[in-house]
């Protein structure tokens, strides 16, 4: 191996944890030295930057892009909250947010739900000026542990301990971080590479360096996974290459978890960056046209929906409202839609029995009282992938 491709690699230090001693890794600053082969990379890098484009034009001709949006960054965070161990689904959250008792453990839902909110706020700041830094990604970290399993893990704070991956102890850990008198210099040369262009990188390529460095140096006791997956999204709609934060790539990494640590390790054992920036663009690709099916998918299937609603004569009205409605909530109660919609109980338990025998809706319950209704086939299209991972 030659000098010139050991500067990729960063330095191994000694250090104590838990009473043992260990090699921590402490990763080599950005942009990789010597340079990515880019022309290495050209053909997948114009197929993902092609199916990026298309994705953000996608969200030109949607009915109502926020409403998109409000429902794909609630799977975004089921997905990536799943692939650190949650075991909740869209339903659950759903439930979660319509004031209704999940089906698994509050803490599962909690921590998709903080997750929502961290997206939200990270975008509304960037949109108003602030740049993506270390202080907005403490703010975030902040969100996503404020509540649940994570509230005792330092919310916004870099971590003051050492941590490790993989294994019962530091000692037989598949990898450990840099230690935290380390962390204040790994996380500077962090920040530099999120604000410099000097390097003349795409965004695109910007996106899948920065993900792995920071997966390296897990600044943070817990989160570290879900912020990493998160600051993909956020350094794309920063560089304006995405005008919606719409790009999640947590469902690829889920049905690829061997693959994504294997590739993360080989960059840090092997400076390996090409390998793994074939498997990021690669993911963006296949996800950008995901997601634009999906959009496609919707606009159809909310149209096809509406002609049928308007077979239902003098009910038609009230229908389409309730349908309209439950674009935004798929899961829903007669008070729910009362109270949304601000019409009688009666009018709202009409309305979505209406739906309910035209197939469009499904009451969950089987009760008298209480029913649920479910907006069964736009569900399905969003529950693509989200399948709760088992050990």
């Amino acid at each position: 191996m030659t000098e010139d491709r050991n500067q990729r690699l960063g330095t191994f230090v000694e250090t104590n944890a838990g009473g043992e001693c260990v090699r921590a890794f402490v990763p080599a600053p950005l942009p990789p030295d010597p340079p990515l082969d880019l022309p290495q990379l050209m053909s997948v890098y114009e197929r993902a930057i092609a199916a990026v484009g298309r994705l953000d034009g996608v969200t030109t001709i949607l009915p109502s892009t926020p409403l998109f949006l409000y429902m794909y960054v609630r799977k975004e965070a089921l997905l990536s909250s799943q692939i650190e161990g949650t075991q909740s689904s869209l339903s659950d959250l759903l439930l979660f947010e319509n004031d209704e008792a999940p089906t698994v453990e509050l803490d599962d839902v909690t921590e998709v739900s903080n997750y929502v909110a961290a997206i939200e706020h990270g975008v509304a700041r960037i949109r108003g000026g602030f740049p993506l830094s270390l202080r907005l990604i403490r703010e975030m970290h902040e969100i996503i542990l404020r509540s649940g399993r994570g509230a005792t893990k330092q919310p916004g704070e870099f971590r003051r301990s050492q941590n490790w991956i993989g294994g019962t102890r530091p000692g037989n850990a598949l990898f450990v971080p840099p230690p935290p008198n380390h962390l204040d210099a790994c996380l500077d040369a962090f920040e530099h590479f999120l604000h410099s262009r000097e390097a003349g990188l795409p965004p695109l390529i910007r996106a899948g360096l920065a993900h792995v460095q920071f997966e390296s140096i897990h600044p943070f006791l817990d989160g570290n996974g879900r912020l990493g997956r998160l600051l993909i999204t956020l350094v794309l709609v920063e560089a304006g290459v995405l005008r919606e934060p719409i790009l999640y790539l947590s469902l690829f990494l889920k049905s690829r978890r061997d693959d994504y640590y294997r590739l993360l390790q080989e960059v840090r054992q092997a400076g390996a960056w090409e390998a793994w920036m074939e498997f990021f663009l690669t993911g963006v690709a296949e996800t950008a046209e995901q997601a634009s099916e999906t959009a496609r998918d919707l606009i159809a299937m909310f149209e096809a929906h509406r002609q049928q609603i308007g077979t239902l004569g003098r009910s038609a009205p009230s229908a389409l409202r309730v349908h309209e409605f439950m674009q935004a909530r798929p899961i829903v109660t007669i008070q729910t839609v009362a109270d949304g919609l601000k019409t009688s109980f009666p009018t709202a338990s009409g309305a979505l029995e209406k739906l309910a025998d035209l197939g469009i809706v499904r009451e969950t319950t089987g009760k008298q009282r209480g029913r649920i209704y479910a907006y069964s086939d736009y569900l399905a299209l969003l529950n693509r992938g989200t399948e709760p991972l088992r050990a």
